[in-house]
């Protein structure tokens, strides 16, 4: 989800006129009873399963991660947890669990989001707008760009759009962007423009004086960008159509590439996972025998993280890993 105070946010979108796809996502999700902040919401969990709801394990992996960055930082007195687009604080509370006493009572924990708190939440973690600055220890976004808003353009012009989803042809795309798609989208079509996003997350790297930035998401590579863009919709666990009346999730692929910095790595989430100790492997029959119980937990834990490395689901989603004074990672 979104957050406040990011480079070059939209206009607010009028009433019944058609608007470039970017002020449109920003309305559909994050106006009055938008998508992602109206009051009483389910959140994401309600609409779709991301990695922080498909397993524990998958907070295990950050809280290992995180631990990484702790020494890396000479296990400070306060080491700071930052989670962008933090839906209803479901990872953090999960991290929180994961990690031993002597770090997690030096772990300063912030949920970024611009949902209200949700009722209940651990009393640790802070619930903010934007990312703290000067941040020293780990900043993680999961499925948070995708949903930052974009804007489509098709043959040099944008795509405008109103709340039924009905698509016009609007004005020839500015220098800006024009110069964006040129180095990371060339060629002819309908293309999706992730300036915008590029701008978001140097902010919250900027954020970040000492550590580790990772954004987690479904992305693609200029080697490779989807002929037809990616823009589309969720509700209650379906792909729609992507209406812009608030009605479902609109979200669109990242351009990971576009927004790695100097000394970024990127790579599948199978890859990270596994430098972090997941693992889908079976356990051994053996253990069938001497011990059921743990046979049966571990078989159940294989399964979990079977379906977070996959190949043509989570799995496939990229890790970009941002180092801000630290060593890389993974080294």
């Amino acid at each position: 989800m979104r957050t406040e105070g990011e480079v070059g946010a939209p206009d607010p979108v009028p009433d019944a006129v058609p608007v470039r796809w970017r002020t449109a996502m920003e309305a559909a999700l994050y106006g009055p009873d938008g998508f992602y902040v109206r009051p009483g919401g389910p959140g994401p969990a309600g609409h779709f399963r991301t990695s922080v709801h498909a397993s524990p394990l998958y907070a295990g992996a950050v809280a290992r991660l995180l631990r990484w960055v702790d020494a890396e930082l000479g296990h400070p007195a306060e080491l700071d947890l930052v989670d962008v687009g933090a839906g209803r604080g479901e990872l953090l509370t999960g991290v929180l669990g994961a990690l031993p006493a002597e770090v997690v009572g030096r772990v300063r924990a912030w949920a970024v989001e611009r949902a209200e708190r949700p009722a209940g939440l651990d009393g640790r973690i802070r619930w903010v707008a934007r990312p703290p600055q000067g941040a020293r220890g780990l900043l993680f976004a999961n499925e948070w760009l995708d949903n930052v808003p974009l804007d489509v353009a098709e043959d040099g012009h944008y795509v405008l759009v109103d709340r039924e989803g009905t698509e016009t042809r609007g004005p020839a795309v500015s220098a800006a962007d024009r110069a964006w798609l040129e180095r990371w989208w060339p060629g002819p079509g309908r293309v999706e423009i992730g300036r915008g996003r590029d701008e978001a997350w140097a902010a919250a790297v900027r954020s970040v004086s000492r550590g580790l930035a990772v954004a987690v998401d479904y992305a693609h590579t200029r080697e490779a960008r989807p002929p037809y863009g990616t823009l589309t919709g969720f509700r209650a666990g379906r792909e729609v159509a992507p209406v812009p009346d608030g009605s479902c999730d609109v979200t669109a692929h990242v351009a990971l590439d576009a927004c790695a910095g100097e000394g970024a790595a990127l790579l599948a989430q199978r890859e990270a996972l596994a430098l972090l100790g997941v693992s889908g492997a079976r356990p051994p029959l053996a253990l069938a025998s001497s011990d059921p119980a743990a046979y049966v937990r571990a078989l159940a834990s294989a399964g979990e993280a079977a379906e977070l490395t996959a190949r043509g689901g989570l799995g496939d989603f990229a890790w970009l890993v941002q180092p801000v004074g630290v060593g890389p990672w993974p080294a």
